[in-house]
């Protein structure tokens, strides 16, 4: 992600201005208003400030694992004035669950569990084990039916789905040798070790996609038994 700072604590990604209206406009469709959610990698925070406007979230708790970026975030929430907006937590998805648990449980306000989880342009830009965390941290920590919403680049069916695509990919791989651009049916097949399946993948300015994964509910669990 390339941000650049202004005057102030805040920075600023050209790609979060350009596809932060599109996100919205998915998310709307799927999540209900008044929600929990759970913001993974969220940059500069400006995704923050807007999806938790534009979706009339009832909490939003942004959270990156690099300390810079709670700067910015806490920066961009002072300057929006917002109560939904929570203080950002300092987090690293592959750690284990109980860590993570234990950092949100000392979160003022913070629930056990979420409606949703939002993680933007992560997935190829970090180590598999990110991911790997990431779905342990949904399965766990969402409500039955919450949702796991991704945003970024994919493959599919083996094959980029533009020629851009592959040259980021190269560019990706050459800057970290454990960054990519992920196969979406790994990642599904992932996603499903921990209960979550796939509702939706919405294709995406710029090549990239939304992917929305559900959580299975406790019916929706028994059933899967019986079969």
């Amino acid at each position: 992600m390339n941000a650049s700072a202004g005057a102030d604590a805040r920075r600023s990604s050209p790609s979060a201005l350009r596809n932060r209206e599109p996100i919205a406009q998915v998310l709307q469709r799927y999540l209900p208003a008044d929600s929990r959610v759970l913001e993974i990698a969220a940059g500069t925070g400006e995704h923050a400030v807007y999806l938790s406007a534009q979706l009339a979230a009832s909490n939003w708790w942004p959270s990156d694992l690099n300390a810079d970026a709670m700067d910015s975030i806490n920066a961009w929430r002072e300057a929006a004035d917002t109560t939904v907006l929570h203080p950002p937590l300092q987090l690293d998805v592959s750690h284990p669950i109980a860590q993570i648990q234990q950092r949100l449980g000392n979160a003022e306000g913070s629930p056990v569990r979420f409606d949703a989880i939002v993680c933007i342009n992560m997935v190829h830009i970090s180590p598999w084990q990110a991911t790997e965390g990431l779905m342990r941290a949904a399965g766990a920590l969402l409500d039955d039916s919450g949702l796991l919403y991704l945003y970024g680049p994919y493959q599919r069916n083996g094959r980029h789905t533009a020629e851009s695509n592959a040259r980021f990919d190269e560019d990706l791989r050459a800057r970290d040798p454990q960054w990519g651009v992920r196969h979406l049916e790994d990642v599904c097949e992932l996603a499903a070790r921990h209960n979550l399946r796939l509702l939706d993948v919405v294709a995406m300015p710029a090549n990239n996609l939304s992917v929305i994964l559900q959580k299975a509910g406790s019916a929706e669990q028994r059933n899967s038994h019986h079969d």
